[in-house]
This record gives C-alpha cells, structure tokens and sequence, in this order.
C-alpha cells in the first residue's frame, strides 16, 4: 500500500495521538471519573479513529480505485469525488 508507506509517519503520528486518548480514557476509569467526562473522552477516540479511517480510505480511493484530479472522464471524476465527500461526511 503505497499511500501509507508515503504517509507513513503522519499516519503513526495520529495513531500516537489515539494512543494516549486511550490511555486517557483507561486512567480516567482507573480513577473512576464520571461517566459523563468518560463518555467525553471515548467520544474523542472515536472522532480521532474515524479521521484516521477517513484519510486511509481517501487515500485509498485516490491511488487505487480513481484520483478525480487526474480522471479524465468527468463523470467517473464526479462520482469519486463524492464517494470521497461520503466517506469523510460518514466518518465525521
């Protein structure tokens, strides 16, 4: 998968960044903080793990299945951008 070679250390920088939301999470129960900051803080991790999955699959379109910058049939050009838009709109 060359897209993630290429954006190798963006990518393991974000998954670092889930990491210690994680972690966060973990010590908040450890401490048994209330539900409603613990609910707070997995709803970061899952906003973070949804960016990460959306700019994987981007990504993934772009190089493997069709790049709307470089298509030159307009409308397979459309229709990859917008599953583009669909998958970031689903993933927020």
């Amino acid at each position: 998968m060359a897209h993630t070679i290429r954006e190798k250390s963006k990518l393991i920088a974000r998954v670092r960044r889930i990491r210690g939301q994680i972690e966060a999470v973990e010590r908040a129960l450890e401490a048994e903080t209330g539900c409603a900051d613990v609910l707070q803080l997995i709803a970061s991790v899952r906003g973070a793990m949804n960016g990460l999955m959306a700019e994987v699959m981007e990504d993934h379109i772009r190089l493997h299945v069709v790049d709307p910058a470089r298509e030159a049939d307009c409308e397979r050009a459309k229709g990859a951008e917008e599953l583009i838009d669909v998958v970031r709109t689903y993933l927020k």
